[in-house]
């Protein structure tokens, strides 16, 4: 799953990149997982009530401008909802959004499922 920069990330870095500001520290990410699009600006509606919280994620070291998701998540006792895309932020609530991708197909889940996510599944890369 190929992963669209957030506005805030691209901000961020542009700033840091041309000596405007210092790249902020980020010590930990979290996937987080959306019914609707969370788009550049952070507009989606992230799931919400069961047992749903973001997942810290990691991801290998970088290799031609990419890094891929090296641990598996569980999203578990999710509610009933339809999960479209996921996002990448940084905390693990509220926070930024950082990096935002579709899913190939919508995930219908029924209250008290799990949705797991496997390692691998998760790619950012710059273009």
């Amino acid at each position: 799953m190929l992963a669209v920069k957030s506005t805030y990330l691209k901000q961020a870095v542009i700033k840091a990149a041309l000596g405007e500001a210092t790249f902020p520290s980020i010590s930990n990410v979290y996937l987080a997982l959306y019914q609707t699009n969370p788009t550049v600006d952070d507009t989606g509606s992230e799931v919400s009530g069961g047992s749903y919280a973001r997942q810290q994620l990691s991801f290998a070291n970088a290799s031609g401008g990419s890094k891929v998701s090296n641990t598996s998540e569980s999203f578990t006792n999710m509610p009933a909802s339809t999960v479209t895309h996921w996002g990448i932020r940084d905390a693990s609530s509220g926070g930024n959004l950082l990096y935002f991708g579709a899913f190939d197909l919508p995930i219908e889940l029924n209250a008290g499922n799990t949705l797991p996510i496997a390692s691998g599944d998760i790619l950012i890369g710059e273009v």
